[in-house]
C-alpha cells in the first residue's frame, strides 16, 4: 500500500503538469486532479492504519508467537 500510495502521490504529479501545460482539457484534467487526490487520500489513511495496528513489542519469543497466530 505504501508503494501504491506514492505512484499515486506521483501520478497526480503528472496530472498537474498535464493540466499546467495545456495538453489537456482543463475541466477532464481537473476531474483526474481531484480522482487522485481522494485516492492517494485513501492509500495514506491505510498506510497509516496498518503502522498505528503493528504489534509494539520487541520480544523476539513474542513476535514468533504472533507470526505463528497468523
Amino acid at each position: 500500500m505504501s508503494i501504491a500510495s506514492k505512484e499515486a502521490r506521483e501520478t497526480n504529479y503528472w496530472l498537474r503538469l498535464i493540466k499546467d501545460a495545456g495538453i489537456s482539457d482543463e475541466q477532464h484534467s481537473q476531474k483526474l486532479i481531484e480522482t487522485s487526490e481522494e485516492l492517494i487520500k485513501i492509500l495514506t489513511s491505510i498506510v497509516k492504519t496498518g503502522y498505528d495496528n503493528k504489534p509494539k513489542t520487541n520480544n523476539p519469543t513474542q513476535n514468533s508467537k504472533l507470526k505463528t497466530q497468523n
